[in-house]
């Protein structure tokens, strides 16, 4: 049997994946980020990651790019009402885990020891 790729499955990868949670959280700040910012607020990620990431959200409509007519071009990102959305959830989630993070430490130890 062959299980296919659903779309929610696909939509769900581009916005749990390392890159994108870290995207989406750092743009749910709600103001407009330049590549180069983005760049140095995410410092583990590569130019090319980013890029691609970036591409991604934006293809999903998660992320707005926008081009200003100035030179050198000036390109801005912020999220859509539909990323913002998304990222409420994410950042939700990552309260969560800082909140609880000391219980899933003792978990962890409890089924690591012998």
């Amino acid at each position: 049997m062959q299980v296919t790729m659903c779309p929610e499955r696909a939509i769900m990868e581009h916005v749990t994946s390392r890159w994108g949670v870290l995207v989406l959280q750092a743009l749910s700040n709600g103001e407009a980020w330049r590549f180069s910012e983005l760049r140095r607020q995410l410092a583990i990620v590569s130019e090319k990651m980013l890029t691609q990431t970036l591409r991604t959200l934006e293809r999903d409509g998660f992320v707005h790019r926008e081009v200003k007519p100035v030179i050198p071009p000036h390109v801005e990102y912020t999220l859509t009402p539909l990323g913002k959305g998304a990222a409420g959830h994410l950042v939700a989630l990552a309260s969560w885990i800082e909140a609880n993070s000391q219980e899933v430490a003792q978990a962890q130890q409890s089924y690591d020891a012998p």
